[in-house]
């Protein structure tokens, strides 16, 4: 979603704040794998085939820790890792990880401000059936998030604050867009940053999420999985608006969906139906637009 916002607005216009419950240390390293992913993308770096990572890289650096009797879970290319390795000296000379992520993305060449949802350590915690409670990307990765979830955490959330740089861009908005990723692994940890929410609803203007639901299947991960874990009967975007009910005004689902006829369901919050599976980089732009068009009308002098 973001890459496609980026095609079709100016740096001025797209700000993106992105997840860091994803993040951890790793052989001494701070990863952030969404902050990167976007990084990438955006850069123009990004391996296509997987969606993360670096196009083209190498694990040599990986080969060499299994001589060491080693057994990497987590996939480090040697060129991602230059950016772990440049990021964990910045923050461990003081840098917060915002002003690190501001010297990484413009060495990079990208324009757009890609601002992570706070400073602070928050890790996402995963409670499972099968081994108790797991750091993120050992749910995800480690365990192909194969194991089943009881709950989910987001530790140190309330030691977190709102960046100045995030609190700026929320406060200059002219609308405010939810891209259709896991509620509760990569959105609900940027809602549950303290004052997040109330600076959201400060705002007057259209607050719109996608839903990355679509004919009771996530359109990639584990979301649907999960909701069925928590205890959702009803896999589908109807459940996916309910999680976003006290923020937004604006819904956006996929017109296989139409059927739910969610205008009538969700009362005062404005929906509108598009093909919103995006497989190619066109697919990503037109969805943009799509959206952005709609929400021109909508309320009306928006953008």
């Amino acid at each position: 979603m973001a890459h496609g916002l980026a095609q079709i607005l100016p740096p001025e216009h797209l700000t993106v704040i992105v997840n860091t419950g994803d993040d951890f240390w790793h052989y001494g390293l701070r990863i952030c794998p969404d902050l990167d992913t976007v990084m990438y993308t955006l850069s123009g770096l990004v391996d296509k085939t997987n969606g993360w990572g670096v196009g083209g890289d190498t694990t040599t650096t990986l080969a060499a820790l299994t001589r060491y009797g080693e057994q990497p879970w987590f996939r480090l290319g040697d060129q991602d890792m230059a950016t772990h390795l440049l990021r964990s000296e910045g923050l461990r000379r003081g840098e917060s990880l915002t002003q690190v992520m501001a010297r990484l993305t413009k060495n990079l060449g990208i324009a757009h401000p890609v601002l992570p949802m706070t400073d602070a350590e928050v890790p996402t915690m995963i409670d499972t059936v099968e081994y108790g409670e797991l750091e993120f990307q050992v749910y995800f990765v480690k365990h192909r998030w194969q194991p089943t979830v009881k709950g989910v955490r987001y530790a140190n959330i309330e030691q977190a604050t709102v960046t100045a740089e995030v609190r700026e861009a929320i406060e200059a908005a002219d609308m405010v867009l939810f891209a259709p990723s896991n509620p509760w692994l990569s959105v609900a940890p940027i809602l549950n940053v303290p004052g997040m929410r109330s600076l959201l609803l400060a705002r007057d203007i259209p607050r719109v999420a996608v839903s990355p639901i679509v004919g009771g299947q996530a359109i990639k991960g584990p979301a649907a999985k999960i909701m069925a874990e928590l205890g959702y009967d009803d896999i589908s975007a109807r459940t996916v608006a309910a999680f976003y009910a006290d923020v937004i005004n604006g819904f956006v689902y996929d017109a296989r969906d139409a059927d739910l006829r969610l205008e009538v369901s969700l009362g005062g919050v404005r929906t509108v139906t598009f093909d919103t599976v995006m497989t190619t980089e066109a697919h990503r732009a037109r969805l943009a637009t799509e959206i952005l068009e709609w929400v021109e009308k909508e309320w009306v002098g928006v953008t």
